[in-house]
Order: C-alpha cells, then structure tokens, then sequence
C-alpha cells in the first residue's frame, strides 16, 4: 500500500463550539490506484485529503504515504516533502496570475530544486505538451479556459514527478465535455503508475475510477 490512514480524527474549534470532521477513519490507498472520495459537501472529503497531503494535521489517528508517518513532521519537513512527494490539484486552478503558464508549472521545481534550473523550461514544456496546453506556454493564466487552466495546474502537479496527486474538486468549475477530458488525463496517470485521489460530489464517478470510497459527517460508509 501507499497510503495508510489509522484511526483518523480532525476537530476543529468553531464558535459554535467542537465539530468533528473526520471520525476514526481508516483507509489504505495502493500504489497506482484512482481513488475517488465522494461525499456531499461538508462530508468530510476534503478534509481528508488534506491530511493526505499533510495540509492539515489529524487531532488524533496516523498518516503514512509512502513509508513516511507524515502527522508527526515539523511544518518545514512537511513543506519539503509535499514538495516533493504530492501533488495538488484545486477546483479553482490557483495558478499565480503574473506568471506564465510555464512559470506556473516550474514553480514547484523551483521551491524544490528537483531539477537544474537549466533544465526547468523544457520539462515544463514537456508537461503542457501532455496535457495538451503547449502551445499556451507563454500566455498569462486569464488568457485560458477553464479547462486550459485546470490541464496547467495539472501539469504543475506532475512537475517534481510525485508518487501521488490529491485533486479536490478538479471538475467542480468545468462543463461536463471539458471534466470527462480532465477525468481521463487522470486516469492516464493513474495507469501510468501515480496514485490519483480526487474528491468529489459526482456520484457518475465509478466508472472512471478504480475504487470509490463514500463519506458522510467524517465517516467512511460503505
């Protein structure tokens, strides 16, 4: 397995008072599997691939990604090995507006000295070019669809060759034609070997994934 979640708790202090987000969740995530987390919103779902990602930190419960027991690193080791061993893909893109589209997707090499800097451009290129954007390289964000935008930020996810990507929502601010294409460049990678986890509310998901796990107030239900 890849990831191993034990035990999982998150709380978190409202004004209201204690609200629990996730309770005593236990989920295993093979090498190379697409995983769907589906749930209604505020079920829990993001939360939870928050603590994948090492986002957020559980009040209670372990999280081991790829032999690592990440709930227990400083903030700066988190910072290094998020940059290193996950990718993150948003339902608002969050690409840097003042920055190419190359910039974008060289940034996390750039945070991570994964590669020479000489080198950089022409791999980020090379991502465009598998999420079929190349040709976009040097235009600003604003200037692409949604869609365009959410195959960049994709690529930014792939730019250190993580072992996982989290996508929370990936298809949330695209027309259906424009998220199947997203959902099968996921589903590419998946079969390419990267472990895929998205959240999502779209219960159509199963027949492009792997496995769907369902969420409802924090818990994991069959």
């Amino acid at each position: 397995m890849l990831i191993q979640l034990q035990g999982l708790n998150k709380t978190y202090e409202t004004p209201a008072g204690a609200f629990a987000a996730l309770r005593g969740v236990d989920l295993t995530i093979d090498s190379g599997e697409f995983v769907a987390i589906v749930g209604k919103s505020g079920s829990g779902k993001s939360t939870l691939l928050n603590m994948v990602g090492g986002i957020d930190r559980p009040t209670a419960g372990s999280v081991n990604v790829g032999g690592a027991s990440i709930e227990g690193m400083s903030e700066n080791q988190l910072a290094r090995w998020r940059g290193r061993h996950v990718g993150l893909v948003f339902q608002f893109f969050q690409l840097l507006p003042t920055l190419t589209v190359a910039e974008n997707v060289m940034l996390p090499m750039d945070f991570s000295s994964m590669f020479p800097p000489a080198e950089r451009r022409a791999r980020a290129i090379r991502l465009l070019a598998r999420v079929g954007v190349a040709d976009q390289a040097d235009k600003l964000p604003s200037a692409l669809s949604g869609g365009q935008q959410q195959r960049v930020a994709i690529a930014r996810a792939l730019a250190n060759e993580p072992p996982v990507i989290l996508a929370d929502e990936p298809t949330g601010n695209l027309d259906s034609a424009t998220a199947r294409d997203v959902l099968d460049l996921l589903r590419g990678m998946a079969s390419a070997g990267t472990t895929v986890v998205i959240a999502t509310h779209e219960r159509e998901i199963g027949s492009v994934v792997d496995r769907t796990v369902h969420i409802a107030d924090g818990t994991v239900v069959k």
